[in-house]
């Protein structure tokens, strides 16, 4: 038996290891642990497809497991750790439901990529990951950094808004750049300027001894407003040349 072509699942497995477990801790409102278990299950993701490439053990099996791994721990988990935080934080009427559409769109948005040609470079739409780091950093940084009265999250409707928002991302057909550099493409150059993005923003938080979820969250805000502006944009240019 070929040992070595069962490497990426098992980093896949590893996957939705840390999305159930960061479940568990979730729902006993252990929000740290289930952030950290998040950025773990973001790490298998991203080791996985590199160790498929680097091994050429690419396989039907493995793009459906790590769907499913996906759905758990960037679907499941961000709409939970949104859902229970409001309800932990007091809010406990529909309005702390409505983060669970997060889990429903997640599901839509990994199905639909499993079966577009189009996002082999880029995404069309939000990546599950990139709305699931939204969500776990959120409701870290409002658990364990510095809320004031001022801070949005005091609303009972901001985050109910912001999850309808990210779950129409998911599933739109705005163009939003990959992290995957790849020789020769365009948009590494976009991929540079983000990562010094974030570079700048975590000097700046570690001066000022900002929680570093901040950062992330922070990071995912830029990147989420900068692809949608972008793409306004480019919209606006194709309606006007037609």
């Amino acid at each position: 038996m070929n040992i070595v072509k069962h490497i990426p699942n098992t980093i896949t497995s590893m996957n939705l290891l840390c999305g159930a477990l960061g479940v568990i801790f979730t729902f006993q409102a252990r929000f740290d642990l289930g952030f950290i278990l998040m950025l773990g299950a973001a790490v298998c993701d991203f080791l996985d497809g590199f160790a498929a490439r680097l091994l050429k053990a690419y396989s039907d099996i493995g793009k459906e497991l790590d769907s499913l791994a996906d759905m758990v721990s960037f679907g499941l988990l961000p709409s939970l750790m949104v859902h229970r935080y409001m309800i932990v934080t007091g809010h406990t009427g529909i309005a702390a439901y409505i983060p669970l559409l997060i889990c429903i769109f997640s599901a839509l948005r990994l199905a639909k990529f499993n079966v577009d040609d189009r996002q082999s470079e880029n995404f069309l739409g939000l990546a599950t990951p990139a709305c699931a780091m939204w969500c776990g950093s959120a409701v870290y940084f409002y658990s364990f950094g510095q809320v004031t009265s001022l801070s949005p999250v005091q609303n009972e409707w901001f985050l109910p808004v912001v999850s309808v928002i990210l779950s129409l991302l998911l599933v739109s057909e705005i163009p939003m750049f990959s992290m995957k550099f790849k020789k020769g493409s365009k948009t590494n150059k976009v991929r540079i300027g983000f990562i010094a993005f974030i570079a700048v923003i975590a000097i700046i938080a570690l001066i000022f001894k900002i929680n570093w979820s901040a950062v992330v969250l922070l990071s995912m805000t830029a990147y989420i407003l900068w692809n949608c502006l972008v793409g306004m944009i480019s919209i606006r240019i194709s309606v006007k040349k037609d």
